[in-house]
């Protein structure tokens, strides 16, 4: 657990001198707990006391990088147990798993199929982050299929062996991107600990038994590898989950050392609709890392929709800037809609009228990111609200009409709207899916 502003008190040399900038120590402290500030304001601290609030400021998850350059992606730094209580910090990364026994021509179509995995949702690009190559056949052909995969992509590798020596050549032939290592047991530790060690790469700790794990992640750390990801094997998806939450509340709640760092999932399933399940169950519930065999366009999309909403700051709702936005090859006569800046309301809106073909304006009014209605529930969107858009906007001046298309569920502001911006008000459907059959019939 985090020390308290009194445990930080306790540890500081309580001679009130000042020059930290606070008149006491104990404001000094408070500040420390709040983590505004660092030690090293403090000029009389122990280097005893200075060792043990630099280990208490540590996060509970160490933060792992994966990968080199723009591609790269970070794992861990997690602070809670539960999203409503802060936020969860870096999305889980999603890898692909190619076995090394496929044709080079499969190997590349794996690849040209991973690479088209990037779309826009709600104003953010979702993409995947990682591909896994695992050795089924002998070490030359395992070179060369991660040869294949570094040449072909710029996602970070992960090596997959059970035979340290092919691990090792495979490391040293994809040491610039920085692969991530397959895995140290208590079987094999001593050889490949020297390889992370060597090229200076992460490493994958597995055991079934999370005691045996944080017993190896001791033994690695004390040989100064600290870049480390947990995996307790393949199991029921019962048992992964009731892992995945040990591991995060050992961590968390027991300031577990040893246990904290991100957790890595292989997903061993043939069927492509339980394997999407069981990877997004393993996402909901802490993993940092989630491998998949499948590449189905309608899983992966799944899968990285689910990922976006879980780790999407709950104090903090995605939104736009409100303002008037041209559809298409709006003009004078285009109709024009009202919705507010809440990031998935504007996009569904957006969606459905580039559907219809036909150039319009969408007006996002701003309501600090809330949906239609929470937003009027909040009384942020509103007959004054949507006005004061208007005006800002200089719609007056944009068309040479005055209508207005407002959603339906809030057809009750109407007439209010109407007397205030002097515009008509159209009462548009109910559901954005309605908006293309609506604006075809509008005239």
């Amino acid at each position: 657990m985090a020390l308290s502003g009194l445990d930080i008190y306790k540890l500081l040399p309580k001679t009130n001198c000042k020059q930290c900038g606070f008149a006491t120590c104990l404001a000094f402290a408070m500040q420390l707990a709040k983590k505004t500030l660092t030690i090293e304001k403090c000029p009389f601290v122990s280097p005893e006391a200075k060792n043990t609030l630099e280990e208490q400021s540590l996060p509970a998850i160490k933060l792992i990088t994966l990968g080199a350059n723009q591609s790269k992606f970070e794992v861990g730094n997690e602070t809670v147990l539960f999203r409503h209580e802060e936020k969860f910090r870096n999305p889980a990364g999603l890898g692909f798993i190619i076995d090394d026994s496929l044709a080079d021509i499969q190997i590349k179509k794996r690849i040209e199929k991973i690479k088209q995995f990037s779309f826009e949702r709600v104003g953010q690009l979702l993409e995947v982050n990682l591909i896994a190559v695992k050795q089924n056949s002998n070490t030359k052909r395992f070179l060369e299929a991660s040869e294949l995969v570094l040449n072909n992509t710029t996602l970070p590798i992960m090596l997959i062996s059970d035979d340290p020596a092919a691990l090792r050549q495979a490391a040293a032939v994809t040491a610039a991107r920085r692969p991530l290592l397959y895995c140290a047991t208590k079987d094999n530790l001593n050889q490949i600990a020297p390889i992370a060690k060597e090229f200076q790469l992460p490493v994958v700790v597995a055991s079934q038994d999370i005691n045996e794990l944080a017993h190896l992640t001791k033994e690695l750390s004390s040989l100064g590898i600290k870049d480390i990801i947990l995996d307790t094997g393949v199991k029921d998806i019962g048992d992964k989950i009731w892992d995945l939450t040990q591991l995060r509340r050992q961590a968390l709640k027991k300031s577990n050392r040893a246990l904290g760092y991100p957790s890595l999932v292989i997903v061993d399933k043939t069927n492509p609709y339980d394997e999407a399940v069981e990877a997004a169950a393993c996402i909901a519930k802490y993993a940092g890392i989630v491998l998949i065999k499948g590449i189905e366009s309608w899983a992966v999309l799944s899968i990285l929709t689910l990922r976006q909403n879980i780790y999407t700051d709950p104090q903090k709702p995605l939104q736009i800037e409100p303002k008037l936005y041209p559809i298409g090859k709006a003009t004078k006569e285009s109709p024009v809609l009202i919705t507010t800046n809440f990031s998935l309301s504007y996009y569904t809106v957006l969606g459905e009228v580039e559907a219809s073909k036909i150039p319009s304006y969408i007006l996002s009014v701003d309501t600090e990111g809330m949906s239609v209605l929470t937003a009027w529930a909040a009384e942020k969107f509103n007959a004054e609200s949507i006005t004061k858009s208007l005006d800002r906007c200089g719609i007056k001046d944009i068309v040479d009409h005055k209508n207005l298309i407002i959603p339906g569920y809030v057809a009750i502001l109407s007439g209010d709207l109407e007397e205030q911006s002097g515009f008509k008000v159209i009462v548009g459907p109910k559901e954005a899916a309605g908006i293309p059959a609506f604006l075809k019939n509008l005239n």
